[in-house]
This record gives C-alpha cells, structure tokens and sequence, in this order.
C-alpha cells in the first residue's frame, strides 16, 4: 500500500474533489473542491488548489476554454445582495 500525508492511498481518494453542487447556498468561507486541477476560481471564489467562497451566496458553475483550448469548469457564486435585489 502507498501512504500519502500519513493516510493511505486507498482512503485518500476520497477527500478530493467537488464539495457543493450547482445550486446550492453557502457561507463565506465554505471549501467548493479539494485538489483539482479540473476547477477555476471565478467570481467570489478564491484559491487555486483548494477553491473556497469569498462570500455567501449561491454556487453556479459556467464552462470555457483556457489558454490550451481545453474546457475547464469555472465555480461562481451569485452574492445573497444579488438575489435580493433581483425579486
């Protein structure tokens, strides 16, 4: 068995990845994803591994392509003012 950070490889597959859904609220300081290099900080989102809500609102992901021209995913979070202000 492999030992990574003093947890076995096996288990630690399981702490990466997409933490929230589309849809769903958050609190300011919420972990969105885990290690991964499939995911970009958008807007209200800070990090560059470990992406975490810069404020609390709704999460929303978009698609684009990056500078290689492969599509990466984009987490955003639509701020509570927002949503206030919009009904």
């Amino acid at each position: 068995m492999v030992r990574v950070g003093g947890l076995t490889h096996k288990y630690y597959k399981e702490t990466r990845g997409v933490k929230v859904s589309g849809g769903q609220k958050v609190t300011a300081g919420t972990v969105l994803t885990r290690e991964g290099h499939r995911w970009k900080p958008g807007l209200n989102v800070v990090g560059k591994m470990h992406l975490t809500a810069k404020c609390d609102g709704e999460v929303y992901f978009t698609r684009k392509k990056n500078s290689f021209k492969k599509v990466v995913t984009v987490i955003n979070i639509r701020p509570v003012e927002a949503n206030k202000e919009a009904k």
